[in-house]
């Protein structure tokens, strides 16, 4: 990714923030990788500034709903997510090294609809994967995702009897402004 100066950013508006990993590792769906990325996401609600609201972990990526208070709030809060995620990664007995392939790629959200199509994306992006490849995902959580803590699906979902690792929303486009657009449903194809 080219080395531009980023968007800006604004406490008032949430971002889609999507990190992508070296070609070769392990995907960062195996359950191990999940529930460590899952302690590292838990340390990071004490951060000042910068919050992680959703998440989904893939095969080679990770994207990400956040809330910063300004840029310099977002890129440390990025800088502390990737290196925990690094960190993670090279766990793997034998393995060391980098692990993001490049520079995040932001998209600040300004709009109710923007707000709400990013969180299907993220929280569904196992629906997308699958559709993509011709196939059909489940109608359910992707357990790899902060899902489970989400509290506006359309349908029922099975609640989490653990407490979350995702922060809770501050803004108002994330809070609720997103749901004049209607909760989401588990049988949706972010894209499709």
């Amino acid at each position: 990714m080219r080395h531009l100066s980023r968007e800006g950013v604004a406490a008032r508006h949430p971002a889609l923030v999507t990190v992508r990993v070296v070609r070769g590792l392990p995907s960062l769906r195996r359950r191990g990788v999940v529930l460590a990325f899952e302690q590292a996401l838990a340390a990071l609600r004490r951060r000042q500034g910068f919050r992680v609201v959703q998440y989904s972990l893939h095969s080679n990526h990770a994207h990400f709903v956040v809330e910063a208070d300004d840029a310099r709030a977002l890129g440390r809060g990025m800088q502390a997510l990737g290196v925990r995620l690094a960190r993670l990664v090279n766990r793997t007995p034998g393995r060391s090294g980098r692990v993001l392939s490049d520079r995040y790629h932001l998209r600040v959200l300004r709009t109710p609809r923007e707000v709400r199509n990013a969180l299907a994306y993220v929280l569904l992006n196992l629906r997308k994967h699958a559709a993509e490849r011709g196939g059909a995902a489940p109608v359910a959580v992707d357990p790899a995702s902060s899902g489970r803590w989400f509290s506006h699906w359309a349908r029922a979902a099975v609640p989490a009897r653990d407490p979350p690792v995702v922060s809770p929303a501050s803004s108002w486009l994330l809070r609720t402004g997103w749901l004049r657009w209607g909760r989401i449903d588990l049988a949706e194809t972010p894209g499709g």
